[in-house]
Order: structure tokens, then sequence, then C-alpha cells
């Protein structure tokens, strides 16, 4: 669904009360209703809220079974494979794009003949530890989900999956790259396969950051500012939905716990589900890398951070943050801006094409 002109006008309010400049927020008294959360001491984080996170892995295999070098070498060449698009002009990374933290940094992103989508493309990066895909969690993991762009009408626009696979067979080094990548199979060049090589890519597109070192022990990994933005964090109550290594990623929930959201326009997972239940309900984003992928929440509609970290605060958990404390998560979330592996992720030579 589109994005209605009154949902912008209402945000653009919220943003400027989060943000604006008078001598209130500057003394760091509440702009909103909602409870107000007490101030936290600067100090280490304890045994008990340190457990309530997790340091990244390596990798998220599925089910167990690491892929192959030749499965991740195939995948990584199809997510940067334009064939794959109606057009020849849009591939995975165009709205995911690698080198820059896997969002595209767009409201909404473009795809087949300038097309629109209608929610906010989420990053890539550390996707394949999460419980479910997109923002409705209409796929079951990055396998399933790489299927799905590919045959959308706005994003790749393929017209099904003979059309794509008719260009991959027709291509020599396709062939070839199938064939080392699943042995044994007859016919390799298939749909799925185009979704278990490209996930097996994904899986390793993980971004340890400082807060990792700091879960494992390195005292001196964050600053003064940026433990009190952890342990504000934890005392607003945002890690009962943002915990584990990810951050997030592991629920699903309503949008507007604690008060009503002000935008109404995407029913969410009910549009998956169609229980009443699930109504306005999304799965929780990871917050890795939250300072490099906005704009921000399914819609994108929201520019700044802070802002968003003032709205999660008042519709989510009932609470109205002090412009210090947005300051201070704000600090600590920047800790979760975590590196890229550029080898791993570095654009191979495409096949030629035969067509």
């Amino acid at each position: 669904m589109r994005v209605m002109r009154g949902i912008f006008i209402g945000l653009a309010a919220l943003a400027a009360a989060c943000t604006g400049g008078n001598e209130a927020r500057q003394a760091g008294a509440p702009a909103m209703g909602g409870k107000s959360l007490a101030p936290v001491a600067d100090a280490a984080l304890t045994p008990a809220e340190l457990g309530l996170f997790r340091p990244l892995p390596a990798r998220t295999d599925r089910d167990g079974q690491p892929a192959t070098e030749a499965q991740i070498a195939l995948g990584r060449t199809l997510y940067y494979e334009t064939v794959l698009s109606q057009g020849h002009d849009v591939s995975c990374n165009s709205c995911h794009p690698l080198n820059g933290y896997g969002a595209d940094g767009r409201r909404v992103s473009f795809g087949h003949k300038g097309q629109q989508g209608s929610r906010n493309a989420p990053t890539v990066y550390n996707a394949a530890a999460q419980v479910a895909q997109f923002w409705d969690g209409r796929a079951p993991d990055v396998e399933a989900q790489a299927k799905g762009p590919i045959l959308n009408p706005a994003e790749m626009g393929m017209p099904d999956s003979a059309a794509v696979l008719a260009h991959l067979r027709g291509s020599a080094s396709y062939r070839a790259a199938f064939a080392a990548a699943f042995p044994g199979e007859a016919s390799p060049v298939t749909y799925d396969n185009v979704g278990r090589a490209i996930g097996a890519f994904e899986r390793g597109l993980m971004t340890p950051s400082r807060w990792d070192a700091y879960l494992h022990g390195d005292s001196s990994a964050l600053t003064g500012q940026e433990r009190r933005g952890a342990k504000t964090f934890v005392a607003a109550g945002c890690t009962a939905c943002h915990a584990g290594a990810l951050a997030g990623g592991q629920m699903f929930q309503k949008a507007g716990a604690a008060a009503p959201w002000p935008s109404a326009a995407d029913s969410g997972r009910y549009a998956v589900t169609h229980r009443a239940s699930d109504l306005f309900v999304f799965k929780v984003p990871t917050l890795r890398n939250v300072e490099m992928t906005g704009p921000y929440f399914s819609d994108g509609s929201v520019a700044s951070l802070d802002s968003a970290i003032a709205m999660m605060g008042r519709y989510q958990l009932g609470l109205t943050l002090t412009t210090p404390q947005i300051t201070d998560i704000h600090a600590w979330l920047r800790t979760l801006t975590g590196t890229i592996p550029v080898p791993y992720v570095a654009q191979p030579p495409l096949p030629v094409r035969a067509f």
C-alpha cells in the first residue's frame, strides 16, 4: 500500500516534537505524554543485562548444514546478476547494496520500469539469523525470500520461474556453476536452487561490531556514554523485543503496542494470515547497523534515528524519553554498526550473456 499524505503530516509533526529546540527540550524535559524513565548510572552492564544479548555468529547455516564454497560462489554471482530481472537492469544488489550496509537509503525502492515498492527495503546483513523474512514474515528463510522479488511485478518483474531458468540454462557458465554447486542432481538449474544459492551467500553476510567485542569481555570497547545508552535501552524495556545476537529479528510485534501507531496504512502480517490478531503486526527488525540503514519503519517515513527512538518509546513502551536518554541510546546503537566483509561481498565477474 502507498503511504497516505496524512501520515506524512502526522509524522512530520511528531518528528518536530522529537527534535525541537525549545528550552524545555534542551533541559532534557519530556516533549510528549507518557511515563518518564529515571536516568541510569554510567556503569558496566551487569551479568543479567549482558545475558539479554549474544555475540553474532560467523555464519548462520541452514539447519546446521554448512554451505559449500561452490554454492556460496554461485549465490554471490546471482546476487549481482541483472539477468534475473525482466529489464536486465535490476539485481538483488540494486535495492540491497552490499557496499551500503545492505539498504539503499530510500523510503521505498525502485524496481522494474522504475516502479516504487510499497515497503522500505530492510538490510540483508545479518538477516539470515532472523525468525522470518520480509516485514510481514511471509518467507520462512532467506532461501525462500530470495525467490520472491525476482517474480514480483514491481521489483524484478520476471513473468515466471520458467523465464528465469531459460536465461540461466542458456549460459554455459551458469550450467557449470549450478552443476558444481549441486552435484549429483540430474537437472541442477532449478528455481529452488536459485534460492538455495543466494541463501548460501547471504548466510555469510554477518557484521560483527564493537558491541560484540564488549560482549566477548573487552570492557574498553564501549565509552561511558555508550554503556549508559545500553543500560537505558534495557531499563526502558526495549529488550522485550530487541535482544539476542541481532538485538531484534526474533519475533513479531504490533505497531502501537502502548499507544495507537500514527500510521495505519499497512495492515502488516494480517495480509499474510488474515487473522484479526495480526492487524498492524510486523516482524521486529534487527538493530544491527541501524544507524546506517535508515529511513526507518516499514514505510520508511522517518529519516531521523533520534525521532525513531522517541517514537518507539512513546508508541511501543508508553514512555517519554528525554533528549539525553535518546542521545545515549543512539550512542549505544552506533556500537552495533559493524564491519562490512569487503572480500566476501566483492562483485565477481558475471557470465557473458548468450542472448
